[in-house]
């Protein structure tokens, strides 16, 4: 008799990511003395600012390592509301931010706090692919909408009124998004707005690419076009503290017992040291740095992307937010490296150029699309170029 197995089938439902394995096989060449550009991961080459770490250290000093509310650092909460205010000039009350263990610790409350089983939420395919299994874990379902450079790769109010049905109760977006670095401006915003309202839903927005902006764009929080939405954000990508795993959410006030109830049983807290951390990111020092960090990689977008159309990528829509571009490679794709798995795999063994292959973000074009990070200097960015060009066979 077959032994059964323990997993269950929620957890495997619940698919890796290509781009771990694409990690993997980077790292075990590099273990053999071969060196790798990666271009993979969304994870910021510059470290945490100088002053953020400075505050880290303090709050260890102080022996500040004990465990905070649930709902985060009271003197944290505060700071982020201050932020919207200074940021935003909106006023949103400290008692509606939750802080998290990183953005997804948030999208894994907000989510959990909003979908009852079997119920559905709305979200572009391509996208995230966390979005998904999050709502997979949570015994819900996921509705992928596809969507393409006719709608900028982001949710319409088309989409909400093609899609929505009588099982979906929240539209979840992002802006900037992952993978395209498409945005969502006030106007987009208010149609979703009306849209998800008329049918009695949740629009959740994930903003954790707010600051990383480009073009003299400026993004309006969907705050600013409907009190009742629901922000998702993180000190993980402007502020430069992936590893320190902390983010909030924005919530509606009468939800703040919810989440209050759903932080202690999950998490618990966030991370302390962390938290206090986090109380120099929002200084005139910090915001310098990363105001400087923001224009190096707008730098980067802009030598990258023609670079890459030189090889023979498409981008049918120019990224303004994140860092990442989301290019078409039908015009590369042969009888031997038949879709954008088998290309990343092509770039990895034959350049040491790591990148992701489209099957990470979902189903909807995934085979004719690959996604390029400029998370790394441009030095490395053009090595990495110059390697493509000549496993493509095209001149640097």
């Amino acid at each position: 008799m077959a032994k059964p197995s323990p997993v269950s089938r929620r957890a495997a439902n619940i698919e890796s990511f290509h781009v771990m394995d694409i990690l993997a096989r980077s790292k075990a060449m590099e273990a053999q003395g071969k060196t790798v550009m990666h271009m993979e991961i969304g994870e910021p080459d510059f470290s945490t600012p100088q002053p953020i770490i400075e505050a880290g250290m303090r709050a260890l000093q102080n022996q500040q390592t004990f465990y905070t509310p649930a709902l985060g650092l009271p003197a944290l909460r505060e700071a982020i509301s201050g932020w919207y205010q200074t940021y935003y000039g909106l006023s949103i009350s400290a008692n509606r931010i939750v802080v998290t263990p990183g953005a997804s610790g948030a999208l894994l409350l907000v989510l959990g706090a909003l979908l009852d089983q079997n119920k559905k939420v709305l979200m572009t395919d391509p996208g995230y692919p966390c979005n998904r299994h999050f709502a997979t874990f949570l015994s819900s379902k996921a509705k992928p909408v596809p969507v393409d450079a006719k709608t900028n790769f982001q949710l319409t109010a088309r989409h909400i009124a093609d899609y929505w049905d009588s099982e979906t109760q929240v539209a979840l977006v992002a802006s900037p998004a992952n993978p395209t670095g498409t945005v969502l401006l006030e106007t987009d915003l208010k149609n979703l707005v009306t849209a998800v309202r008329a049918r009695a839903g949740m629009l959740v927005v994930d903003e954790i690419y707010h600051g990383l902006t480009y073009d003299g764009i400026r993004l309006p929080t969907v705050l600013a076009v409907d009190n009742d939405a629901i922000v998702i954000n993180s000190f993980s990508k402007f502020f430069g503290m992936t590893g320190w795993r902390l983010g909030w959410a924005v919530v509606p006030a009468d939800m703040e017992p919810v989440m209050d109830r759903l932080a202690q049983n999950l998490f618990l807290a966030a991370p302390t040291i962390s938290q206090h951390a986090a109380l120099a990111a929002f200084t005139d020092e910090t915001m310098e740095i990363l105001e400087q960090r923001r224009a190096q990689f707008e730098q980067r977008r802009n030598w990258l992307l023609p670079a890459l159309r030189e090889l023979g990528f498409h981008f049918p829509v120019t990224p303004k937010g994140a860092f990442y571009l989301y290019a078409d490679c039908r015009e590369l794709l042969t009888s031997t490296c038949p879709d954008s798995q088998s290309l990343c795999r092509l770039f990895l063994d034959s350049a040491g150029v790591a990148v992701t292959p489209g099957y990470d973000f979902g189903q909807h074009q995934q085979q004719n699309h690959v996604r390029f990070a400029y998370t790394t200097s441009e030095r490395y960015l053009t090595q990495a170029i110059e390697r493509l060009s000549k496993v493509l066979g095209k001149p640097a």
